[in-house]
């Protein structure tokens, strides 16, 4: 029993290393579809359109803006989400009160024991990998080695958490994906269809094949990521993360939902990590640095 355990800590262990290696990477694949789609959108398809003349022309026009507006707005929220922090526990935070339920709340850990008692708070959360006290939401990330306000997933496409700092803009980035990748698969739509019309194919057999490429590409990301964005939809409109939706147990009523309007109000609300924001129902992160 100890050699299954042992075996599969070191496997989890391998896991994130392999994780933590995928680094840049994965950032140079996504930005290697972005140009591949803007190669086939804009240099071969639908900037020499611009020169036809007549109606194909304003429909290029539109096209063209249409897909800088919405590509610029998805790098953006990409980027945003990759070096954005998404939260951390300040050095020496001490838990006081729940302060995003607004009331006490004890927190667990019979390892800590030997700490001096607390009339208000009588259990602790603690995290033995990081070796220091965590509020409530927090959990551990092996992949970054470190503890996250309310953690959703660690995010292998962004090389980072997505936790309370980052959430707002990690959601941008899934709307704009979903945006920009269906306007890119119903844009090549017509080129695709002269593939299987009779007559002269337009093209050279390499702008074909990329062309091809690109639409099969955005039609998986617009699907996919259509399923991933309901998904965390549904989670915001809940206030409950990927992690603690598998994890809570079934009862009538989350004790973090404060109603879908101010759960959307939280997500949209960017948080000032000056001082370290955490707490005060969520949607104005008070937690501050006893160093401070």
């Amino acid at each position: 029993m100890h050699r299954s355990g042992a075996a599969m800590a070191w496997n989890v262990f391998r896991f994130c290393t392999a994780l933590r290696g995928l680094g840049s990477i994965m950032i140079f694949l996504v930005l290697g579809v972005v140009g591949e789609t803007y190669y086939v959108v804009v240099l071969t398809n639908y900037g020499p359109a611009l020169y036809d003349g007549g109606l194909d022309t304003l429909v290029a026009l539109a096209i063209l803006i249409l897909f800088h507006c919405l590509l610029v707005m998805l790098l953006w929220s990409y980027f945003s989400v990759v070096l954005t922090d998404p939260g951390s526990i300040p050095p020496n935070w001490k838990p006081v009160i729940d302060e995003e339920r607004g009331e006490a709340d004890p927190l667990n850990g019979s390892e800590l024991s030997n700490l001096p008692a607390d009339p208000v708070n009588h259990r602790i959360r603690f995290c033995r990998k990081c070796n220091q006290l965590k509020p409530s939401r927090c959990h551990h990330c092996s992949v970054c080695g470190r503890c996250v306000l309310k953690m959703d997933h660690h995010c292998v496409w962004v090389v980072n958490c997505v936790g309370a700092l980052n959430y707002k803009y990690f959601l941008l980035f899934l709307f704009y994906t979903f945006l920009e990748a269906s306007l890119v698969t119903l844009s090549l739509l017509p080129y695709l269809r002269a593939l299987f019309r009779d007559g002269e194919i337009p093209g050279t057999p390499s702008t074909l094949a990329t062309t091809f490429l690109a639409f099969v590409l955005n039609l998986a990301f617009a699907l996919s990521v259509m399923m991933f964005l309901l998904m965390h939809i549904r989670l915001v409109a809940a206030n409950t993360t990927t992690i603690e939706a598998f994890e809570k147990k079934t009862s009538s009523k989350w004790r973090y939902d404060l109603g879908q309007k101010k759960n959307f109000e939280q997500v949209s609300t960017i948080y000032e990590i000056s001082t370290y924001s955490y707490g005060n129902i969520f949607s104005k992160l008070v937690v501050i640095s006893s160093s401070k």
